[in-house]
């Protein structure tokens, strides 16, 4: 998942999570309520954690300390030893822990299929009392070979965020809801000076913007049955499409290494008209204080004949891994950990969404984010291949690529290289 910046959230947020602490709701537990019965015997969990702050007032360590602490209050022989690595390096920081035999206890990031290929996790089950409790479409993601690993902590969907004051401006009166009237809006805005559309292919998330057009036209990085299509028909026309945006420059210059934070910042600033987004631009745009709430607005993503119906959906994973013989303390605190007042905590701090059932409901009536809420259970996730994290990296490295050479050549080199390493 992505870099958020802090912001004060919505009101209706805040009363969400007071509902939810009122009515006592805790998901998953065993029982009607977390008892102090801590396994016999003093032992330390080694947690490993994104870290999505922006600083160390909202450091992920931080906000883990404060579960950390809590737990231990009632569980005082089970002590949680935190570490947290930038979102950015943290399948490959994990990944050399791995490889050191230096195993963590849990950790809460971005992937886990190889770790359970290796046979190095526990399941959903063995450490999770209601696996149940977590939003179906991304506990279905964490499964490999039909068994539950990775678990959901936090979610994220996608839509299109324009600028009603560009928009008025220009002359429009809608928001597109096909690349040709995309690309048609993109044009007058350009023509204004700004930016029409925001296309960011660099190495921060240039697998989330390729999916959402490679969507577009019925695409996607694989078929139903698991093998990859990165060049499949509908993949190479949508990077066309977008060549031609590149070409008429109605995108911002080199988006091929453009990263998507600050190409955030600038849609923030009013410079751009059009740009695909998660619930973390919104407190972005707050921030910069250039755009009211009326002035920019948020739909469905267009697509080649009309709007998705649905959208990116995103998730980080909890994986609890074996080596260290903690099974039942791991289910104690994941059991804790996943109380709908942490869901909600990590979602304020975050602009994130939550990824239990009883938290997501807890923001559906939410003014901002229940939009993003209604988009999840039909959330297009990305492959579950044990090889996913290669693949990603190299699409990061590459795809941008495809802008400005030949869309065919660069995905056909990018499903070579995918196949070689397996579904």
């Amino acid at each position: 998942m992505r870099k958020r910046q802090l912001a004060v959230r919505l009101a209706a947020v805040t009363a969400a999570s007071a509902i939810v602490a009122a009515a006592a709701t805790v998901v998953p537990t065993a029982g009607a309520a977390v008892k102090a019965t801590a396994a016999s015997g003093s032992t330390t969990l080694k947690l490993v954690v994104a870290d999505y702050g922006t600083g160390p007032s909202n450091t992920s360590a931080k906000y883990w300390k404060g579960i950390a602490d809590a737990f231990h209050k009632q569980y005082p022989s089970i002590t949680v030893k935190i570490t947290d690595i930038p979102w950015t390096n943290f399948d490959s920081e994990v990944q050399t822990m791995i490889q050191n035999h230096n195993y963590p206890d849990i950790t809460e990031g971005d992937y886990f299929q190889d770790y359970a290929q290796q046979g190095l996790l526990y399941t959903a089950k063995q450490v999770l009392s209601d696996p149940k409790s977590l939003l179906p479409v991304f506990a279905k993601q964490g499964t490999y070979n039909g068994k539950q690993y990775g678990m959901p902590w936090t979610t994220s969907s996608r839509t299109l965020f324009y600028n009603k004051k560009l928009f008025k401006k220009a002359g429009i009166k809608t928001a597109p809801g096909t690349w040709a009237e995309l690309q048609a809006d993109a044009a007058k805005i350009t023509k204004l000076g700004d930016v029409g559309f925001g296309l960011p292919l660099g190495t921060e998330e240039a697998q989330a913007e390729s999916l959402l057009w490679f969507l577009g036209d019925g695409g996607n990085f694989t078929n139903s049955a698991g093998k990859w299509t990165i060049n499949s028909a509908a993949n190479v026309t949508a990077f066309t499409f977008l060549k031609n945006l590149v070409a008429a420059g109605d995108t911002e210059p080199n988006p091929g290494t453009q990263d998507r934070t600050p190409l955030w910042e600038q849609f923030a600033a009013g410079k751009v008209g059009m740009i695909n987004g998660s619930p973390a631009l919104i407190p972005i745009i707050q921030g910069a204080k250039v755009l009211s709430s009326s002035e920019w607005g948020s739909v469905p993503i267009a697509g080649k004949n009309g709007p998705l119906a649905d959208t990116l959906g995103v998730c980080d994973n909890v994986a609890a891994f074996k080596s260290n013989g903690h099974e039942a303390q791991i289910k104690e605190f994941l059991n804790f950990a996943y109380q709908n007042k942490y869901q909600l905590q990590f979602d304020r701090e975050y602009d994130l969404l939550p990824a239990t059932v009883s938290a997501a409901a807890a923001l559906k009536s939410d003014p901002t984010f229940g939009s993003f809420i209604d988009a999840l259970p039909k959330a297009v996730q990305y492959p579950s291949s044990t090889s996913w994290a290669q693949v990603k990296t190299d699409i990061q490295n590459t795809i941008g690529t495809a802008v400005t050479g030949d869309p065919a050549s660069v995905l056909g080199q990018l499903q070579s290289q995918a196949v070689q390493l397996g579904s």
